[in-house]
C-alpha cells in the first residue's frame, strides 16, 4: 500500500544539474527572496534596515517588485490592502527593533480585517537571540514576544536551511482561513552569511480547506427552511471567502432579508428586494434582527459595531457560520458551523428547500422607510451629499480606502458598495493613517483602475510621506482629505460626553501647497464641486490630492428600544 507520505518526488535533469550549479554569490537573503518567488509572490512590500540588508541586496537578483514606503506602518497598511485586493499572501519586509515595532499597528489591523499579510523581519545575530545582554543595536529582548499577541502565529529561522520551510510554514498559516497576518524573523548573519544550498524552486505551502460538519449544515438547512421570520447577517468573511453569489442564491431561495456588517460591504446587492443594507447601528434595523425566529450570521463574529454596541440581542435561533473557532457563540449562544463561509453556503444550497415568502420585500421597504426617516429628521443633507458626491465620481469597480473620519462613518452604513472586495477601511482595529497607504497598496496590486482614499485632516498627516512614494511610483491613487481642523469624532464625543474639548484642534498645513512640493497635482474643492473633482482627479494619470474643507456631524446612532 502506498500513502501520501511515501511519495518520492524525484528531480528531473534540469532540475538535478541546476541544483548542482548553484550561481555564486548567494546569501541567506537570497534564499528568503527565492521562496517567496517559489510560492508565487511577485511583489512585496517594506522598508530597509541595517540588519535587513542581506534581504533587500538578493532583491537585486530576483524578479520580485519591490515597493518602498517611507514608513514602515505605512508599508504594513499597503501590504494589507495588496492582500484584500488579491487574496494572495502580501510579503512586507522589514528591520529589527524600531523597524519591527512599527508595523505594529498596521498588523493589528490585518489581524482584525484578517488580511494575509507576511512579515518578515531581521533579527540581531544568531549568537544574541534571546538573550538582550550583547548591546546590539536595534536589540529586543523578546522581539517575537511583541508579535505573538497580534499576528496568527511567530516563526523563526535560525540556519539558511531552515529559511525555506518556516517561511513556507507562516505563507500556509496566513492563508489558512481565517486569513491573517504572520511574522517570521531571520538573524543577521543568517542574511548575509554565503549560502551552498541550491536555488529554491517551486515551495508547496496550500493551505487546507476548513469545511463544515455536515450533520451542522444539515441542523441549519432544516431551521431556516421551516423558519417564518428568517433574517441573514452577512460580514466580512463573506467578502473573502468570495462567496457573495452563493450568499444571494441562499437569501433568494429562502427569502431571507441580508443586513451586511460594516466589515462585509458589498457582500450583498445594495438596491436587491432582500437588502436591509449596512444601518447596523439603527435601533429599527436592530429590532428587525431580533425578531427573526432564526438568523443565519455568516462571515461574522457580531463584535461592537456588528451588534449595536453589544444591544443586539436575538429571541430566535441563531446560526453562526465563522471560520475563526474562537469567535463561534462568542457573543451569542447559537449553533456554531466552524467553516470557510464559501463552502458552509454551498453546503446549504444542496440541503436547503425553497421557501416561499411574498411578504419579505415588502417588510424589508418599511424598515429602511423607518431607518431613512430616522436619519433625514437629523437634518445631515451636507453629510449625505458628500456621500452620493463620491459615488457618483468614483467607477464602480475602483477601490475606495477610508481612514478613521466622520465622513467614513456616514460611508459604513450609507455608501453602496457596488461591488464586493470595493469598500475598505480600518475599522477592523480602529487606527488612523490607514486610508492613503492602502490605496497605495492596492493601486500597485492593480494599476489599472483608479483607487480613491479619504482621510480627515488629522488622518492625512499619518500618510503625509507617502505622497513621495505615490509620485515615486506614480500610482493611480486620489486623496479626498475632509479638513476640519482637528480630530473631528473625537472632538464630536468629547463634546457630547463632557460639553468641551481637549487636544482635538490642530494646526495643519496648506495641504493643496504640501502635496504640489511633492510634484503630486492638488486642489481645493466645495461640496458643490466635489463631484466634478473627484471625478477629474480619478480619470487623470498618477496621484493627486483634493482637499475639502467641511466640518460634518456625525448621524446619531440609537442603542436602546427607547430611542
Amino acid at each position: 500500500m502506498t500513502h501520501d507520505h511515501d511519495v518520492v518526488l524525484k528531480p528531473t535533469a534540469r532540475q538535478t544539474e541546476a541544483a548542482l550549479n548553484p550561481p555564486p554569490g548567494r546569501t541567506g537573503g537570497d534564499l528568503v527572496v527565492e521562496t517567496l518567488q517559489g510560492l508565487g509572490a511577485t511583489t512585496v512590500f517594506g522598508l530597509p534596515g541595517q540588519h535587513a540588508l542581506g534581504m533587500f541586496d538578493a532583491l537585486r537578483r530576483s524578479s520580485l517588485t519591490y515597493i518602498g514606503l517611507r514608513i514602515e506602518n505605512n508599508a504594513g497598511f499597503a501590504a494589507d490592502a495588496y492582500g484584500r485586493i488579491t487574496g494572495e499572501v502580501a510579503p512586507l519586509l522589514l528591520s529589527t527593533g524600531p523597524g519591527a515595532l512599527m508595523s505594529l499597528a498596521a498588523l493589528q489591523e490585518a489581524a482584525a480585517a484578517s488580511a494575509p499579510v507576511l512579515a518578515i523581519g531581521s533579527q540581531v545575530p544568531a549568537a544574541g537571540l534571546g538573550g538582550g545582554r550583547h548591546g546590539y543595536l536595534h536589540e529586543l529582548r523578546d522581539q517575537q514576544a511583541s508579535f505573538r499577541d497580534v499576528v496568527k502565529s511567530v516563526h523563526t529561522a535560525r540556519t539558511a536551511s531552515q529559511i525555506p520551510s518556516v517561511i513556507a510554514d507562516a505563507w500556509r498559516s496566513a492563508l489558512t482561513a481565517p486569513h491573517g497576518p504572520v511574522w517570521v524573523e531571520i538573524p543577521q548573519d543568517v542574511l548575509t552569511a554565503p549560502t551552498v544550498l541550491p536555488v529554491v524552486t517551486a515551495v508547496d505551502a496550500t493551505p487546507e480547506d476548513v469545511l463544515p460538519r455536515p450533520e451542522l449544515t444539515a441542523v441549519a438547512a432544516h431551521l431556516l427552511a421551516g423558519a417564518e421570520r428568517p433574517a441573514i447577517i452577512a460580514g466580512g468573511g463573506v467578502i473573502r471567502s468570495d462567496a457573495t453569489g452563493k450568499l444571494r442564491a441562499l437569501a433568494e431561495r429562502l427569502n431571507a432579508p441580508v443586513v451586511t456588517t460594516y466589515g462585509g460591504k458589498g457582500a450583498f446587492p445594495w438596491k436587491h428586494p432582500l437588502s436591509l443594507r449596512s444601518w447596523v447601528e439603527d435601533r429599527h434595523t436592530t429590532d428587525f434582527l431580533e425578531d427573526a425566529d432564526v438568523l443565519l450570521v455568516v462571515g461574522s463574529g457580531l463584535g461592537e459595531l456588528s451588534s449595536n454596541y453589544h444591544t443586539f440581542a436575538p429571541r430566535g435561533r441563531v446560526i453562526q457560520i465563522e471560520a475563526d473557532a474562537g469567535k463561534l457563540e462568542s457573543n451569542h449562544p447559537g449553533i456554531g458551523i466552524h467553516a470557510d463561509a464559501r463552502i458552509a453556503l454551498s453546503a446549504l444550497l444542496e440541503t436547503a428547500p425553497e421557501r416561499p415568502d411574498p411578504e419579505a420585500p415588502g417588510r424589508v421597504r418599511a424598515l429602511l422607510d423607518r431607518v431613512h426617516a430616522r436619519i433625514a429628521a437629523q437634518d445631515r443633507t451636507l453629510e449625505q451629499s458628500l456621500l452620493t458626491a463620491v459615488r457618483d465620481a468614483l467607477p464602480d469597480d475602483s477601490p475606495g480606502f477610508w481612514d478613521m473620519t466622520i465622513l467614513s462613518y456616514w460611508a459604513w452604513a450609507a455608501f453602496d458598495a457596488r461591488k464586493p472586495n470595493t469598500m475598505h477601511s480600518a475599522q477592523g482595529a480602529g487606527g488612523l493613517g490607514y486610508a492613503f497607504p492602502a490605496a497605495l497598496g492596492a493601486a500597485v496590486a492593480d494599476p489599472n483602475r483608479p483607487v480613491l482614499a479619504v482621510s480627515g485632516d488629522g488622518g492625512a498627516m499619518y500618510s503625509i510621506a507617502e505622497l513621495a512614494t505615490a509620485r515615486q511610483y506614480d500610482l493611480p491613487v486620489t486623496w479626498l482629505i475632509v479638513d476640519d481642523g482637528g480630530y473631528g469624532i473625537l472632538r464630536e464625543y468629547m463634546t457630547d460626553a463632557y460639553g468641551e474639548t481637549t487636544g482635538t484642534e490642530l494646526a495643519r498645513p496648506d495641504f493643496v501647497a504640501l502635496a504640489e512640493s511633492f510634484g503630486v497635482p492638488a486642489l481645493r474643492t466645495t461640496p458643490e464641486t466635489l463631484a466634478a473633482d473627484l471625478s477629474k482627479s480619478l480619470a487623470a494619470a498618477g496621484p493627486s490630492v483634493v482637499v475639502l474643507p467641511a466640518t460634518l456631524k456625525m448621524f446619531a446612532a440609537t442603542h436602546d428600544a427607547s430611542a
